[in-house]
């Protein structure tokens, strides 16, 4: 109950009480873009999810289950068009990549590709690896 309420606060709270917020953030963005190629996170996507957050925030379980939640919340939001699409998220991934170059260094196409292994229909897959290349070409003009 203790760590619920913790992380409800965290969730609430993350701009100012966590270390590095835009950083994560922008984490989070990076892989909402390439698991909103479906209409649902699958098993198998949140589980690469949870794996891809833990090799990043190695020794901060905590910081990683925010991630995770927080790829989470930007789904929601665009599954339910409250506030977000996707569309809109693709331009202020690009606009945050141009704006603070440093952050072209946290897209890591090799972790991005793991998505690729996730069962979902030949158009999701070839939608996700679209994502996935316009990341690769973001991580190139602006590194």
């Amino acid at each position: 109950m203790v760590k619920l309420l913790r992380k409800k606060v965290k969730k609430f709270f993350r701009e100012f009480l966590l270390y590095h917020n835009n950083s994560l953030e922008y984490r989070a963005k990076i892989f909402t873009l390439v698991v909103a190629a479906n209409e649902q996170i699958t098993e198998c996507e949140e589980a690469l999810l949870m794996e891809c957050a833990c090799n990043i925030y190695r020794n901060d379980e905590e910081r990683c289950e925010i991630l995770v939640e927080t790829v989470k919340e930007y789904f929601e939001k665009i599954i339910t068009n409250n506030g977000l699409d996707f569309e809109h998220l693709v331009f202020q991934v690009e606009k945050e990549t141009r704006d603070v170059k440093r952050f072209s260094k946290k897209i890591d196409i090799e972790m991005l590709m793991k998505f690729q292994a996730c069962e979902m229909s030949e158009d999701e897959k070839l939608y996700q690896l679209r994502v996935i290349e316009f990341l690769a070409d973001l991580k190139e003009r602006y590194t």
